[in-house]
């Protein structure tokens, strides 16, 4: 984030990554949905845009291309956000993303640090996408469960951003590459507060669990279990299934906000009049233990 000045501040940020999904047009729509994310989980309003392209054109036809980038315009005209160029490269593997700018207030900012004792923590989209990607590469996956995970990569975090705006949210991320409890201890980390998340509470996509037990889960997934170990408590009673749908790296995730105990309920009753019907109230901010998430 950039002041401009005592009122206006700009955001910038950029994201881009491999295909997920067999369809171009749709991975276009989901590469554009994750790259406006951060913009959202700030507070800002995603303005203007570039591709970011890296195509193997000796070995692709560019058809693919030209349906990504449909894809993706199509998702940034749905979010108000203007295309005004981009760069691509010649690459062995396509990729494709964005870099956004986006305005804020500098007072409406919000940020990961921030969140105070007694704070409700909200999850507005379910986990799961990866271990269902995970699964569709193997082969596994029908077309009804990866249709569920890609309906919640395409959705813009555009809404939930809006109303959290309204409500005063004190801090937020959105949950992406390092999972829930990942991005959960980017929020406390040196910080004086902690985290209690109520597993059950937790939104989870319908055969995300099933794949889990049976170990479809993504190498990302194990990694982020190693890196932030030491910061969780309460997990040795967890399946280790469990602990992976709660470390699964998500594409396009759902903003995870911190939110005084008096206005949870009427934000989570708003976004669920809005259509985002599988928010949820996962558990609460803490004064101890600090920089720790407790599972429960």
């Amino acid at each position: 984030m950039y002041r401009l000045s005592d009122d206006l501040a700009i955001i910038q940020t950029i994201d881009f990554f491999t295909p997920i999904v067999d369809d171009p047009y749709v991975f276009g729509q989901i590469a554009v949905a994750n790259a406006l994310s951060d913009v959202y989980a700030m507070g800002g309003k995603p303005l203007t845009a570039l591709n970011v392209v890296c195509f193997p054109i000796q070995s692709m036809d560019i058809s693919v291309l030209r349906q990504i980038l449909a894809g993706g315009l199509e998702k940034m005209a749905e979010a108000g956000v203007v295309l005004v160029g981009g760069h691509s490269v010649e690459d062995q593997e396509l990729k494709y993303g964005l870099s956004v700018t986006g305005t804020v207030h500098p007072r409406m900012l919000v940020t990961k640090e921030g969140a105070r004792p007694g704070d409700r923590l909200i999850l507005t989209k379910p986990l799961g996408t990866g271990i269902i990607n995970t699964a569709l590469k193997g082969g596994i996956a029908d077309s009804d469960v990866v249709g569920k995970a890609v309906r919640y990569m395409v959705a813009l975090n555009r809404t939930a951003s809006e109303l959290m705006q309204e409500t005063g949210a004190t801090a937020c991320t959105d949950v992406t590459g390092f999972g829930l409890l990942g991005h959960a201890c980017e929020m406390v980390q040196d910080s004086e507060v902690g985290m209690r998340i109520k597993v059950d509470s937790v939104p989870v996509i319908p055969k995300a669990v099933e794949f889990a037990q049976i170990g479809l889960v993504p190498g990302g997934t194990h990694r982020n279990k190693e890196f932030r170990a030491g910061m969780i408590e309460g997990s040795l009673e967890l399946p280790e299934y469990m602990k992976d749908v709660l470390f699964d790296p998500q594409t396009s995730g759902g903003l995870l906000s911190a939110v005084s105990p008096a206005k949870a309920d009427s934000l989570l009753t708003k976004l669920h009049e809005a259509g985002l019907t599988e928010a949820a109230i996962i558990g609460e901010v803490v004064g101890q233990p600090e920089a720790k998430i407790v599972l429960e």
